[in-house]
């Protein structure tokens, strides 16, 4: 199993000692593409911040690679090194002078020589879409949001982790950026075999993207199954506050209207192709 959660709690020692997560149990193997929501406070930055131990649980237990990272005796950097943690708006981790240096910060720091260091700075460029002669002198500072978003998370990458962890990667892009983080969120999970852990309020990227949807609510696990079954229970998704992918919506609306359609779609081709086939079939 890549990661463990066995009976986690945390609470925030603070003045109002706030509990974010209660008796949280959690296997993630490899090769799963996961997709966390739940609406604002409900313990999804918090419980994937355990995943690399920047957080440590106030109870319970958290394993990686079968390696108990609770243990004060346990070796984070290398497990920082397995687990890559992409926070929002991850642009603001940037704080070198060049895109290259940025980037070449995680392999410097695990000892690389300079052929490797430069191999990986060039490999991960070239994967989000940056071309390396022409952005790796420029300041991060001077680029758009979108590059910036990709020079951050290229810094992770050039880290060569075994799982990839997003936290609403997508907020305050446009549609085009959009579009491109998930062609290569899907290039990673699909071509490249990465575990990859995606929280977003976006349902349709959610939908889109995960082989595994987990609901949080008041922190704790509510649902843990397919998108094709948590999208199927609206009603519980709805006294929850978060609603359907926007496409898989109107289908449900369509099939309350006597339009007998399958509800169980989340991209607008499929869908598309099943409107026309029931109102052909009228």
């Amino acid at each position: 199993m890549l990661i463990e959660l066995d009976n986690v709690s945390h609470v925030y020692q603070d003045e109002n000692n706030v509990k974010a997560l209660t008796d949280i149990n959690l296997e993630i193997s490899r090769g799963e593409f996961i997709g966390i929501v739940g609406h604002t406070g409900s313990g999804k930055s918090t419980l994937v911040q355990l995943f690399n131990g920047l957080i440590i649980p106030s109870s319970g237990t958290v394993k990686v690679n079968g390696k108990n990272i609770t243990n004060e005796k346990s070796n984070l950097k290398e497990t920082r090194r397995h687990v890559g943690l992409v926070f929002q708006y991850p642009e603001h981790q940037l704080f070198e002078e060049t895109v290259y240096q940025d980037i070449a910060f995680g392999p410097k720091n695990l000892g690389l020589d300079k052929d490797e260091i430069q191999n990986r700075v060039k490999e991960v460029m070239e994967l989000v879409g940056l071309d390396y002669q022409e952005f790796k002198d420029r300041s991060p500072f001077n680029l758009s949001g979108g590059q910036q978003r990709k020079v951050a998370i290229a810094g992770v990458l050039a880290l060569k982790p075994d799982v990839l962890v997003l936290d609403e990667p997508s907020a305050g892009l446009d549609p085009q950026g959009r579009k491109q983080l998930a062609e290569l969120l899907k290039y990673l999970y699909q071509e490249l075999e990465m575990t990859v852990i995606l929280i977003s309020h976006r349902m349709e990227e959610i939908a889109e993207l995960a082989s595994r949807v987990i609901v949080m609510h008041q922190g704790e696990i509510v649902i843990d199954d397919t998108p094709v079954e948590v999208f199927s229970r609206e009603q519980e998704l709805h006294k929850l506050s978060l609603d359907l992918p926007q496409i898989t919506e109107i289908l449900h609306r369509l099939d309350e209207k006597g339009l007998k359609v399958n509800t169980d779609l989340f991209s607008i081709s499929e869908a598309s192709a099943e409107i026309i086939k029931a109102l052909r079939s009228k």
